[in-house]
């Protein structure tokens, strides 16, 4: 988040005077101004990568959390003073560093002070309304780190196998196998502090820079040897996430999953009302299953009468003219006047020869287009494959699509590739939602743009280009629906 908001603010510098920065009249200006061009910044920024990365357990991104800390900014001026006059001791000393080589670098770490300040202030005044606890900004930023080093120790034992002797340091015994740890560690309660300080302990060892505990600052020296106060703050830290988090918490991804279940039913039905809406009117039908045959159709059934009975009578059937009440008569013949197909039970069917003269004649016109079926779902098979995804991905995917979906319905047009791509942009790449045959089994998630360019055969910006023409063909319907 601050490195976002970092970028932002050297763009924001460059259309602002830094040379009014001394001058404190001017300050309430300044920031009124730089708060306006971060924000459009940070609005330019929130549909790239780093905008969209997940900000917290909350489902906030990146950008989201970045434009709230900006607005806190103008809530808690004394930051912004602090930021202005670093600035201007800083020209007092070089003049405009600012136009220097290394002018951008040393701004960037002013804002990223500032930032952090400020992000540490915000936190604690959160942490003691929602506990009623009394927490300074250092303190949470203690929290912070231990915070952080609870989600490295859980990262290196889920990935025990490739940081096995960080993992056997760590835990101060050999790992031949899965750590039990791995299994029993749940939360931030679970997390031991002696894990704590040796993980501190093993970074300078395989990682190159030494461990937050183990820095030359004394600002968490009196942490290294006290294990109690360290296991005393990571229950804090426990008790907080359980009072205020939703990290996990099924309850409301269920409602989640019941609201996009609903808006699917709702876009559903709308997209049926507007189908039928535009279909044009038909005449009344008789209320049957099969159609009435045209005239001709029927004419040539009268013609043909004698060699239908013919046909009757050579498979062993009777006369449809001696039945005792007259009606089978006229039934038997009507069926059989329909050919094989509509044949009653039990009726013998045609002769074995017509049988296989006609079968031969639909294989033969059926042939090339199974043999193009066939070599289609090969090369579809090897370029899957190619791109490390399962041979039948094409296939099994396109069949894992909820026909009456709204989305598919919308998107008919559209290629596979497309559509997926549709959802890899609007739910991102991960979602529980998306059924398995989508998921490239090495990642768990949809596969990337450029696989999905490769099996659509056509270039990025191509894949791009009609991605979003999809996605502002759905906008539109939702707006004619909303309006």
């Amino acid at each position: 988040m601050r490195k976002l908001l970092g970028r932002c603010s050297l763009s924001a510098f460059r259309r602002m005077d830094l040379g009014a920065m001394p001058d404190r009249a001017r300050e309430a200006e300044l920031l009124d101004l730089y708060t306006d061009e971060v924000a459009a910044e940070l609005d330019l920024c929130r549909r790239g990568a780093r905008g969209e990365a997940a900000g917290n357990s909350y489902g906030e991104s990146v950008a989201e959390l970045a434009m709230a800390l900006l607005f806190e900014l103008r809530a808690q001026p004394a930051f912004w003073s602090g930021l202005v006059s670093a600035i201007a001791a800083e020209h007092g000393k070089l003049g405009a560093f600012w136009l220097s080589p290394s002018g951008d670098a040393m701004l960037r770490k002013k804002v990223n002070d500032m930032y952090a300040g400020l992000r540490d202030k915000v936190d604690a005044d959160n942490y003691q309304v929602a506990t009623g606890r009394a927490c300074s900004p250092n303190k949470m930023y203690t929290y912070r780190m231990l915070d952080t080093a609870y989600r490295e120790i859980e990262r290196l034992f889920a990935n025990w196998s490739h940081h096995a002797a960080q993992v056997a340091a760590i835990l101060d015994r050999g790992a031949d196998g899965v750590p039990i740890e791995a299994r029993q560690m749940k939360s931030i309660g679970g997390c031991k502090a002696p894990w704590v300080i040796r993980w501190s302990e093993t970074l300078e060892r395989f990682s190159g820079s030494p461990g937050p505990l183990h820095t030359r600052s004394k600002r968490f020296s009196s942490l290294r040897n006290n294990p109690d106060r360290i296991a005393a703050l990571m229950a804090e830290i426990g008790d907080y996430e359980a009072l205020s988090a939703n990290m996990g918490a099924e309850d409301w991804r269920g409602d989640e999953d019941e609201a996009g279940a609903w808006l699917e039913d709702y876009w559903r039905v709308v997209g049926e009302s507007e189908a039928a809406d535009e279909e044009p009117a038909t005449p009344d039908m008789v209320d049957q299953i099969l159609q009435p045959l045209p005239p001709d159709e029927e004419d040539d059934d009268e013609d043909s009468e004698e060699p239908l009975l013919a046909y009757v009578e050579e498979a062993g059937g009777e006369d449809p003219d001696s039945s005792e009440d007259g009606e089978g008569g006229d039934q038997a013949g009507a069926m059989t006047a329909r050919g094989p197909a509509y044949a009653a039970p039990g009726m013998a069917g045609p002769p074995a020869a017509a049988v296989a003269s006609n079968a031969g004649s639909l294989a033969v016109a059926a042939a090339p287009k199974a043999e193009l079926r066939a070599a289609g779902n090969a090369a579809d098979e090897a370029l899957a494959a190619g791109l490390s995804l399962p041979p039948r991905f094409m296939e099994l995917a396109s069949a894992a699509q909820d026909a009456g979906s709204w989305l598919v319905r919308m998107l008919k047009d559209d290629s596979l590739p497309i559509r997926l791509a549709v959802y890899h942009k609007l739910l991102g790449a991960e979602d529980e939602s998306y059924p398995d045959a989508w998921l490239d089994p090495e990642t768990g998630e949809l596969p990337t743009l450029a696989q999905l360019a490769a099996l659509d055969r056509i270039s990025m910006p191509t894949l791009r280009k009609r991605r979003n023409e999809a996605i502002a063909r759905l906008q539109a319907a939702s707006a004619r629906v909303t309006n």
